[in-house]
């Protein structure tokens, strides 16, 4: 008789001590140690075609502008852009990096990539710590690897990934102590990487502050409905102890005032991503935008729709023959909360819905999505690897709607369509006057950025929509030249009806505008296009006017 999947290994063929010699023990996590220099040496490897990329976006606009101030006069109040009042962590580390390799865009953005390194083995402890299964850890390592957001901001020095790495630490010493109470109490590690990604990025504070809320309403649950299972003091303690973490911002805010005046930033920023947000239809129509970018955008969908149709399936056993078992109560349910509370908070804060704000909340999704995989499914890894496949598609292929270029590896095509816009204006206008927009306005004018090595004079328009195209057009002309470029994607082809049908509130509550294209804005403008490039759906021009050309100016050229 064929032997059944139970009694494949019957005890008196492998008694106890063979089996915990010759099986393996998926409960002993693989050394950090061994692992740390895997995931770095795996991310460096992937990304090296990305290393040496000028400065993207936000990166240029803020970032990167916030930490050369700090490296070149140690000031942590950034002068030669308006302060949005962000925590100076990113802006040390990196300037600690320049002083010790140089200031290029290779050793910043190696930087970044060992500060994402940090975070997936963060994501690996704390998957271990909650399932006790290393497959499990190593395919959610994976999977948040190759996810296109988190790969691409892999080494972009968006402030995002330093939070990200330090709230992924806190959470895993704080769900490790949860479902090991046997080992040592970890609560000062937590608050600690909780409070260095409050120092990263202010809004990391959602999570401890999660946490906090989580701890004391349990204490309430012990102090009124279940007295005789124990002190509520114990919880309101751990709870307490997350609230530490806003000291620490607190003293960066009273000190952003005593240099500024301003608590939270410049009053344009703190209008645009707070205050201006607070609408009940606004919220609805984030949230719905949230909630799809944490399980449909850039393929998650198909790691998401594969658990759920798992679940389904009944639950598989164990070498062993027992059951194999779901993520422990306790920590599920955090994980649950930090998820709901990362949603719901970026549905009000923050004015443009970028994907990076929630990256800590990917891995999440993630554990949650192979663990239930492994309990059900009998082979799980081939339904790991095709959403790996997946994110792999969508790290080179973009969606059919409109997203961000820092999504995935699209913003690459950005950089480079900018260097060439930049080239042209270099070799064929040296000394025209240059009309654009941020952030073509702060490479143009900003030799550190990498694009250029003398500065270009530019007038500078908010964005390409007819409006602001119009208003150019009838201004005191300036300029001689325009540099135009998509600022954001929108799927070729896509019928007009369907890409305008949401216009009116995303222009009302997220700034939303569509960019006139070359040959129109030529034609506005009373100019020609001189030069244009188009790339999987974005897209770059430069504009030439009829109008003299200022000869005093020194030529500019482009970064080596």
């Amino acid at each position: 008789m064929p032997l059944t999947r139970k009694s494949a290994l019957p005890s008196s063929v492998f008694p106890a001590q063979l089996s915990a010699r010759f099986l393996p023990r998926y409960d002993n996590p693989l050394p950090l140690w061994i692992i740390f220099p895997l995931i770095f040496a795996a991310l460096y490897l992937t990304h090296a075609s990305l290393l040496r990329l000028p400065y993207y976006w936000d990166e240029a606009g803020y970032y990167i502008p916030a930490a050369y101030d700090f490296f070149r006069t140690g000031s942590l109040i950034p002068v030669t852009t308006l302060s949005n009042a962000h925590p100076p962590l990113p802006s040390i580390y990196l300037a600690l990096w320049w002083k010790l390799a140089g200031f290029t865009p290779l050793v910043t953005r190696t930087a970044v990539c060992l500060v994402a390194s940090v975070a997936l083995l963060a994501v690996y402890r704390l998957a271990h710590a909650v399932t006790r299964r290393t497959p499990v850890a190593a395919a959610t390592v994976a999977l948040t690897a190759l996810y296109p957001v988190w790969f691409a901001q892999s080494t972009l020095a968006h402030a995002d990934i330093f939070a990200a790495a330090a709230t992924l630490w806190g959470l895993a010493f704080a769900l490790e102590d949860t479902t090991a109470p046997r080992t040592r109490a970890r609560p000062l590690a937590a608050v600690l990487c909780f409070s260095l990604a409050a120092l990263a990025k202010e809004t990391a504070i959602v999570t401890p502050l999660a946490l906090a809320l989580w701890e004391t309403w349990h204490a309430w649950r012990l102090q009124f409905d279940d007295p005789a299972s124990g002190s509520p003091r114990p919880r309101l303690a751990a709870g307490g102890r997350y609230l530490l973490v806003l000291l620490p911002l607190i003293i960066w805010y009273a000190y952003h005032y005593s240099r500024t005046g301003y608590v939270f930033g410049n009053p344009e920023y703190l209008r645009y991503n707070a205050t201006a947000t607070l609408s009940p239809l606004r919220f609805a129509v984030a949230l719905f935008h949230r909630t799809l970018h944490v399980t449909t955008h850039m393929n998650m969908f198909v790691p998401v729709l594969c658990a759920l149709a798992a679940m389904l399936l009944p639950p598989r056993d164990e070498q062993d023959g027992s059951p194999r078992q779901p993520i422990g109560d306790n920590a599920r349910q955090q994980v649950y909360l930090v998820i709901v509370a990362n949603v719901v908070f970026f549905s009000v804060m923050g004015g443009a819905l970028l994907t990076r704000y929630v990256l800590p909340v990917y891995p999440l999704v993630l554990l949650i999505c192979v663990n239930t995989l492994r309990r059900r499914v009998l082979y799980w890894p081939a339904l790991v690897a095709l959403s790996g496949a997946a994110f792999f598609a969508g790290l080179i292929v973009n969606p059919p709607y409109g997203f961000a270029p820092e999504d995935n590896l699209a913003y690459a095509d950005v950089i480079a369509l900018h260097q060439q816009a930049i080239r042209v204006l270099v070799e064929r206008n040296p000394h025209s006057v240059v009309l654009t927009a941020w952030p073509a306005s702060d490479e143009l004018t900003k030799p550190e950025l990498g694009y250029l090595r003398t500065p270009f004079p530019v007038v500078v328009i908010d964005n390409f929509s007819l409006l602001e195209i119009q208003r150019a057009a009838q201004a005191a002309p300036g300029y001689t030249t325009a540099l135009l470029f998509s600022t954001k994607y929108d799927p070729p082809g896509q019928p007009l009806s369907m890409a305008r049908k949401n216009d009116s509130i995303d222009s009302r509550f997220f700034d939303f505008h569509r960019d006139l294209r070359p040959d129109a804005a030529a034609r506005v403008l009373g100019g020609a296009v001189e030069w244009r490039r188009e790339r999987k759906g974005l897209w770059a021009a430069v504009l030439h006017f009829d109008r003299p050309q200022l000869a005093q100016l020194p030529a500019p050229s482009t970064a080596p």
